[in-house]
């Protein structure tokens, strides 16, 4: 009867161990997979957060413009912008096309 015991307790022991290395195993990949999204994520704030900081006051362009470009930068008219699409070997010229969603 003691080695049934023995050997029960044995059993449990190495069963209960398998469960808990298994879960603990499923949470430490969600957990690698959430770092890597949140990696993902704060690099592309970051990018964001830059173009939105340097691009968006006119101070900014102006300053840029006179660093970087040799002649005066012009206004376009939005209407003026076309889009070239290069798709399944067709080329188009396309209008662009303003959509708030």
């Amino acid at each position: 009867m003691k080695k049934f015991a023995l050997a029960a307790i044995i059993f449990f022991l190495v069963l209960s161990t398998a469960i808990i290395k298994n879960t603990t195993k499923k949470i430490e990949d969600e957990i690698f997979t959430a770092k890597e999204n949140i990696r993902v994520l704060k690099s592309e704030f970051e990018n964001v957060s830059l173009e939105h900081d340097y691009l968006s006051s006119a101070e900014k362009l102006l300053e840029y413009q006179s660093l970087y470009f040799e002649s005066e930068l012009i206004q376009k008219n939005i209407i003026d912008i076309k889009i070239y699409n290069i798709s399944d070997d067709i080329n188009k010229i396309q209008k662009y096309k303003i959509i708030k969603e």
